[in-house]
Formats: C-alpha cells, sequence, structure tokens
C-alpha cells in the first residue's frame, strides 16, 4: 500500500504534462545524382485505365429472393440496370485485381432498389456501394427479402493468357 501511495503523485505529475512536443520541421532532401536520369513510366490518362475498358466488362450479379428461396444470376455491364420482380440491381462498375497481385478478388459498385410496398412504381434504395467476392462481410446489404452479392467480373488485362 505504501508503494501505491508513493506512485501516486509521480502519475499525477506526469498527467498534468500534456503538452505534446512539437512536430519536427520536413527535411528537404535532393534526389541523388545517379536516380535523377532514371525514365519515369508514361502516364497512363485517366480514363484510358488498364485491362479491358470499363464499358466491355461483365459482371455476374447473385439474386436471391429469401421469401420464396429462388436464387438467379444476372449478366450485367456497367451502366446496365435490371429489375427482378420488386427489385432493381444497377451495375455502376465492375473491378477484379490484376494477376500479378497476390491477394484476388473481384466486386463490382452495386445499386439495388426495393418497391415500396403498396405503391405501382415507386422504388427507394436500399444499398448503394462496392460488394467483393471474397469479402462479403466489408459490405453487405442489408434487406429482410432480398440477398445481392458479386459473383464474378470477366475482364481481361494486357499480358494475360
Amino acid at each position: 500500500m505504501l508503494r501505491a501511495v508513493a506512485l501516486f503523485p509521480l502519475v499525477a505529475l506526469l498527467a498534468a504534462c500534456s503538452d505534446d512536443p512539437p512536430e519536427p520541421a520536413p527535411v528537404e532532401t535532393e534526389i541523388p545524382e545517379e536516380l535523377q536520369g532514371v525514365e519515369l513510366p508514361e502516364i497512363i490518362a485517366e480514363d484510358a485505365g488498364i485491362g479491358t475498358p470499363m464499358e466491355e466488362r461483365v459482371a455476374t450479379i447473385g439474386l436471391l429472393n429469401k421469401r420464396n428461396n429462388l436464387s438467379q444470376d444476372l449478366e450485367l455491364k456497367p451502366g446496365e440496370q435490371r429489375r427482378v420482380g420488386d427489385v432493381i440491381i444497377r451495375l455502376r462498375a465492375c473491378e477484379r485485381t490484376a494477376p500479378w497481385e497476390f491477394e484476388k478478388d473481384e466486386g463490382g459498385f452495386v445499386q439495388v432498389l426495393v418497391r415500396e410496398r403498396g405503391t405501382e412504381d415507386e422504388f427507394r434504395r436500399v444499398f448503394s456501394g462496392w460488394l467483393f467476392k471474397n469479402k462479403p462481410s466489408i459490405n453487405v446489404v442489408e434487406h429482410p427479402i432480398y440477398d445481392v452479392w458479386v459473383k464474378s467480373c470477366a475482364m481481361e488485362f494486357p499480358g494475360e493468357e
């Protein structure tokens, strides 16, 4: 008990020191001479992208109706949408990791709209975001009737066989 009483003033004194030390100023450095003459890679225009152009990619989206246990696959290109009963699935983008990357995954930016009960053509957006094949827990379509997930994204990269 004597030790705890002796340590209390020390702890209180340290807690009172709340001023953070100032951050050090950035140090300007120069590029070494042997690296100054290195050719840099060509800059690729933002809209050019790598691999299959966005409008030519095809995503396979799984749709499950939990009420009747019916599931179906929808093949969509970015910019397309499809209505199945009371749900509309829109695909905005589709991507997959390059073949030279270690962690393989495929995904798509998907929007899910569900028809409001008691209406003819009023839909409410229940999900808008990226869905990933190998990481379904990152983003989940939370709806009591419909489940939506990305099964694949068909695209190619330069040099891929």
